[in-house]
């Protein structure tokens, strides 16, 4: 993830570098801060409800670093391993799996790309640079959160991490 994360900030500094002198005009209606508003309370309210209900189950640890650990890293091995094949779970699993691996990229785009008044005047929340990243950050937060809970779904569970789930409960 943090080699995603270089290669963004990288992306970023490419499109900076490319920036137009001339100033884009500020399209009314353009920013997304309603929308974005409305999203950050469905995540607060989401996020406090995962955190309750691991702790009610006895988890412990982070339910941040879920998708990208030893333990997924186990379950992709098993279900790309498993005979016969399960293709229905390979399909599936590409595009979640394509939208986890893209956050990073885009969050480190927004880095430096975001520097140029031109790719935040008409930004969702634009058009500044903080207002920028805010909203870019919390549209990338979900979309790999939502990726990584479908991966989840779609994943073979992987027995050891099943029955250490259990002795915790």
């Amino acid at each position: 993830m943090g080699a995603l994360f270089a290669l963004g900030v990288a992306q970023g500094a490419l499109v900076y570098l490319q920036r137009s002198p001339v100033l884009e005009a500020q399209v009314a209606d353009t920013d997304g801060w309603a929308v974005h508003a409305v999203l950050a309370v469905v995540v607060a309210v989401v996020a406090l409800a995962v955190a309750i209900r691991r702790r009610r189950l006895g988890r412990r640890g982070s339910a941040l670093l879920l998708p990208v650990g030893e333990k997924a890293a186990r379950r992709v091995r098993l279900t790309v391993r498993q005979r016969p094949r399960p293709w229905w779970r390979l399909g599936a699993a590409v595009l979640p799996t394509i939208l986890l691996l893209y956050g990073p990229i885009r969050a480190g785009e927004q880095i430096i790309a975001g520097l140029d008044p031109n790719f935040t005047v008409n930004a969702w929340g634009g058009p500044g640079y903080l207002g920028a990243m805010a909203c870019h950050y919390l549209d990338t937060l979900v979309m790999m959160a939502v990726a990584a809970w479908l991966l989840d779904r779609i994943l073979l569970p992987d027995r050891a991490c099943t029955a250490a789930d259990r002795s915790v409960d």
